[in-house]
């Protein structure tokens, strides 16, 4: 009787114990699902390992797992708490994916017939063209999760705050406007009539709110300046300030978030390469993912480029036209007979338009500028690709590939240098400030 007693404890006990292990994985399992999710809208967790791991050198039957109470403790990794390193783990979970399609994308494409095979566009074959359209997109869809980054959002929190001060400014322009015909007495100024004094405290309170924004505008200037430190770009606030007052800003930080993003995840790829062994396959997957991050860079880089040949240098074009056939017309009116305020007036608007052209010049030497340099980090960029393909193909030692790819490395560093900008003078006085600052908002306007 004690033996059966004894028996049907153990079975439950045994019962208990499989249902609360079934319970774990399941819970297990769904924490797994949510893995990503969480580590893209959160601080990584301390500790987290990259998405891909090395493949196993074999494979063996099965072996059961140690009781919980046998298992050992994995040692910290010294890296855990280290922002840099927490971000690449970040960087490396989001864009693993893509980046694996995206190399084997461009494997597949070289393989593909181009459209020049066909005497028409075909309906039914995949061109090689087709296939670069696709890895075009899979490309902007990477540079949109590395640049998701702090020293981006900052910049776009500028470019909002300089949006508010230019309605404030419209809306000082209105009030003045009204002044003009407001009444000087009215029943509850401010509330149900408009007076002139009203409408002037309603403009003193808007000039505060400009100055607000201003004070804000120089606080994450400062954060910019901080981050692009970090990343190994020392500006002076008045390089700052041209930086960030250019039609230019937003390319240009998103461009250094791209690079510095690509030097962290290459990293990853290179403890992953070191990792794999002597398995060919493992490290060749690697390497394509290693030189795929090349081709984000030249992506990158193109996009600035197009920006600034087929957007910007052709609206300054038109600008510059407009200004100089002002400057005809301003010419024309001076040598007719004129009153003395006329002729102040007319005086005034050729002073004007005489800065408007100066600041107009400087401004199309910034974009050259910027595009020559942009251009030539492309070049290095292109070759590196183009070395990293040819080794991809030829190469069929694991060995060989990681001494290349631990090589290149020192490329990220010569290619992701942005050069300060040097053309300091256009903030010689607040005049010409000023007009640097106007032909931004013309050439960021959107086409009609």
């Amino acid at each position: 009787m004690h033996t059966t007693v004894r028996g049907s404890v153990s079975t439950l006990a045994l019962l208990a114990v499989g249902a609360l292990a079934l319970a774990a994985a399941a819970e297990a399992q769904s924490a797994r699902r949510d893995a990503i999710g969480e580590l893209l809208n959160r601080p990584a967790e301390a500790g987290v390992q990259v998405a891909q791991s090395p493949p196993a050198a074999s494979k063996g039957p099965a072996a059961a797992a140690p009781a919980p109470s046998a298992s050992p403790v994995a040692p910290p990794d010294p890296r855990e708490g280290d922002a840099a390193y927490e971000q690449a783990q970040r960087l490396m979970k989001a864009i693993d994916a893509i980046l694996q399609d995206t190399a084997r994308n461009r494997s597949e494409a070289k393989k593909l017939p181009p459209e020049s095979d066909f005497l028409m566009k075909p309906l039914w074959t995949e061109t090689r063209e087709d296939r670069e359209k696709k890895i075009r997109d899979l490309l902007d869809a990477a540079i949109g999760i590395v640049t998701d980054v702090p020293v981006v959002d900052v910049q776009k929190k500028i470019e909002s705050l300089r949006k508010n001060i230019r309605d404030l400014d419209e809306r000082i322009i209105k009030l003045r406007e009204k002044q003009l015909t407001a009444p000087k007495d009215g029943m509850l100024p401010g509330y149900i009539t408009d007076t002139v004094d009203s409408l002037g405290k309603d403009i003193e309170e808007t000039k505060k709110r400009i100055e607000a924004n201003r004070d804000e505008i120089k606080v994450a200037k400062g954060e910019v300046q901080a981050a692009l430190a970090k990343a190994g770009i020392q500006l002076a606030p008045e390089q700052v300030d041209l930086l960030l007052d250019s039609v230019l800003s937003g390319d240009l930080v998103r461009l250094v978030a791209v690079f510095n993003s690509a030097k962290l995840i290459d990293a990853q790829l290179g403890k992953l390469m070191g990792a794999s062994g002597e398995n060919i396959g493992a490290a060749r997957k690697y390497f394509a993912m290693h030189a795929a991050l090349f081709a984000l860079l030249v992506h990158a880089q193109d996009m600035l480029v197009g920006k600034i040949d087929k957007q910007y240098l052709p609206k300054l074009t038109a600008i510059e036209k407009d200004i100089r056939a002002a400057r005809t017309k301003t010419a024309e009116l001076l040598r007719a007979e004129n009153r003395e305020d006329q002729k102040r007036a007319l005086e005034g608007n050729r002073e004007s338009q005489r800065l408007a052209e100066e600041a107009a010049k400087g401004y199309r030497r910034y974009l050259l500028q910027q595009r020559e340099q942009v251009a030539k980090a492309r070049q290095r960029a292109t070759h590196d690709l183009r070395i990293a393909d040819n080794t991809y193909e030829t190469v069929e030692a694991s060995f060989q590939l990681r001494n290349l790819m631990r090589d290149s490395s020192s490329s990220f560093e010569a290619i992701q240098k942005l050069e300060a900008p040097t053309f300091d003078q256009i903030f010689k006085n607040e005049e010409l400030r000023r007009e640097f600052e106007n032909l931004t908002r013309k050439l960021d306007a959107p086409t009609s």
